[in-house]
């Protein structure tokens, strides 16, 4: 069975990115968020590949609890105290 992810922050992270193959990590762990750095090994998380064509900015989810990964769906507000 997964880990439960760790959250990495309660608000999304607005983040331009190059045209491309990009890998959002879903466990949390990366040390270079909201990118993928393999930290999810042993933890039953995988990344999410994500591309797109063009340079655009994303909503990334850093609650890691969203809907409609990479993309922040407001899951995060069910988190707060």
């Amino acid at each position: 069975m997964a880990e439960a992810p760790r959250v990495c922050d309660t608000k999304p992270l607005h983040l331009e990115v190059e045209a491309g193959v990009h890998f959002w990590c879903s466990c949390g762990l990366s040390s270079h968020q909201p990118f993928c750095d393999g930290s999810h090994k042993g933890t039953g998380l995988q990344p999410v590949r994500f591309e797109c064509a063009e340079r655009t900015t994303i909503r990334w989810c850093q609650c890691k609890h969203t809907a409609n990964p990479p993309h922040c769906d407001g899951s995060h507000k069910g988190l707060l105290p």
